[in-house]
């Protein structure tokens, strides 16, 4: 049954307009109640720390960081990249979590190639702030330390010059690591992953002198997965979206076919412990068929 939408009244509507404290207020209100539910948080958030060595955890996690705008205007943040740049500490966090638990692959979604789509300036800016974290993780200690291993996966050629140089730094000063795997989708597509895999392939073939008789004959799952921007990693056991939107927008298409899936409400750079907590204890119940 499909469900009626309430609509907002006359009164809800023109109250931004013409009580403009009103947001001010409601921010307030809900920084209050956020300080209220800390101490609480903080006792479940021990209670499930002890309890995770005991669940089964993902070997990998795909992550689709949604809602850092909405963060920043529910803030009342009029700077356009003050929600990016929490987005991008928060990352920061996240991955600190992810090794404490021992999680060995993490691949987050940064930068779709819709959101080229975006005014010149928000995507500009956006860019640049890409390549300073690019470079704060080459120059950090961060995945020196710990061993992470970072591949930026899409189309990366399409990305500033200098951006593709920190990439290019970043990629080679961590191909020797093998305790982490981070991979960074920038400027990236689903079907235009799937899109290039196919195109790889039958060049690879037509080299190979194959007819296309004998490359319509022979192919198969095997024959695209080598092509993949993830090929030789394993396939995300669980894909975790925040902000509160059920879809998955085109991210890891292909890999995802029996990945487990959790929608978290939290915007992305709200994003809590306890909220990744709650999506590896969900992981741990659920059955996994794996198609069978």
């Amino acid at each position: 049954m499909q469900q009626s939408i309430p609509r907002a009244s006359a009164a809800d509507t023109l109250a931004p307009a013409r009580f403009p404290w009103l947001g001010d207020l409601a921010v307030l209100w809900r920084l209050a109640k956020d300080q209220i539910k800390r101490p609480f948080y903080s006792i479940y958030e021990r209670r499930l720390a002890t309890q995770v060595a005991s669940w089964k955890l993902p070997r990998h996690i795909g992550i689709i960081m949604d809602g850092n705008r909405r963060f920043a205007r529910d803030l009342g943040k009029s700077w356009v990249l003050f929600g990016h740049a929490r987005g991008a500490e928060k990352l920061r966090e996240v991955l600190g979590w992810c090794q404490e638990i021992g999680i060995p692959v993490v691949t987050v979604w940064s930068f779709s190639l819709d959101n080229f789509s975006r005014s010149e300036t928000e995507v500009s800016d956006l860019l640049q702030l890409f390549e300073d974290r690019t470079r704060e993780l080459l120059e950090g200690p961060d995945v020196h330390e710990n061993g992470i291993r970072v591949r930026y996966i899409g189309k990366t050629e399409l990305l500033p010059e200098g951006l593709r140089g920190a990439i290019a730094e970043l990629e080679h000063a961590t191909r020797g690591y093998d305790r982490f795997q981070l991979n960074i989708a920038m400027a990236y597509g689903g079907r235009q992953e799937i899109t290039d895999a196919f195109r790889c392939y039958l060049n690879a073939r037509a080299q190979e002198g194959a007819t296309l008789a004998e490359v319509a004959q022979e192919l198969d799952d095997e024959s695209i997965e080598q092509y993949l921007y993830t090929s030789g990693q394993p396939e995300p056991d669980l894909i975790l979206r925040t902000s509160g939107e059920v879809r998955l927008s085109g991210f890891l298409l292909w890999q995802s076919a029996y990945s487990e899936f959790y929608f978290s409400d939290t915007f992305w750079p709200a994003f809590r412990r306890i909220d990744l907590y709650r999506a590896l204890r969900d992981y741990s119940k659920r059955q996994r068929r794996l198609g069978r």
